[in-house]
């Protein structure tokens, strides 16, 4: 004896659609526990990323340019020191004196925040790229 099916069970596909969904989700969650530094930081980059995300953009090359991404994370670095008025790190007299008792690799805070711009910057690249492929696949299917 066949069993008959509802029609929506025949088709299981858009229940795979929600794994985008709970992807979507926890990335959200693990982004509100970012530093502060980072939650302030993230806006300007998602803003260049979506000034850069369009059929036949660089951000979709099997290679990306590395002197293209450091110039993206360059233009977000001057975004955030002129709106976000992150002042440069100043070594104080006590600093030094604590620096010198114990040998430390420092950076100076533009640096860090350089570095910070870069991975948050490449990470939504990642994401957006993921994003861009699993478009490109479902288009085929």
């Amino acid at each position: 004896m066949d069993i008959k099916m509802p029609y929506y069970m025949t088709y299981p596909m858009p229940f795979l659609f929600d794994d985008e969904k709970e992807a979507d989700r926890d990335y959200e969650y693990l982004r509100s526990m970012y530093p502060e530094l980072a939650k302030q930081i993230i806006p300007y980059v998602e803003e260049e990323c979506d000034r850069l995300d369009y059929e036949g953009s660089m951000i979709f090359d099997e290679y990306p340019d590395k002197l293209q991404l450091r110039l993206i994370c360059s233009r977000v670095y001057e975004k955030v020191m002129e709106q976000e008025k992150i002042k440069e790190f100043s070594l104080e007299d006590n600093q030094i004196q604590e620096q010198v008792r114990r040998p430390v690799r420092s950076r100076r805070k533009p640096d860090r925040i350089r570095d910070i711009i870069e991975l948050l910057t490449f990470h939504e690249l990642m994401r957006r790229r993921n994003r861009h492929r699993e478009q490109q696949r479902r288009r085929y299917w």
